[in-house]
């Protein structure tokens, strides 16, 4: 069982930025990769960014050039976002992709005024 916590939200006015964390945690895991997904109210859950334990990344149109997803080697993935904007206002989600499956964690709020 794979164990993911998220942190690093927050309020922050727009063309600010936040780091958010993802830390996956669980016995003998092997992270293929991790997810950056967000759900903002009354919206479905959209794809944010992805990136691979091979350092492959894929991002959204609408946030490329400003959100870059990296990982370490201790199976924490982080999402840094910069030139934030109000439509990124959302609950973050960080995806965990194992050989035993995704796991989700929590969400971390992110809100940006204008």
């Amino acid at each position: 069982q794979v164990h993911v916590v998220e942190s690093g939200g927050g309020f922050v006015q727009a063309g600010g930025s936040l780091r958010l964390s993802c830390a996956a945690s669980g016995n003998k895991i092997s992270v293929g990769g991790m997810g950056w997904h967000r759900q903002a109210p009354g919206q479905q859950r959209e794809f944010v960014a992805l990136i691979t334990s091979g350092g492959i990344t894929n991002y959204r149109d609408s946030v490329k050039g400003r959100f870059t997803a990296s990982m370490d080697n201790a199976n924490t993935g982080y999402l840094q976002m910069n030139n934030l904007k109000p439509e990124d206002t959302a609950v973050y989600y960080c995806r965990v992709l194992t050989t035993a499956g995704d796991s989700w964690g929590q969400g971390t709020q992110v809100t940006v005024s204008s």
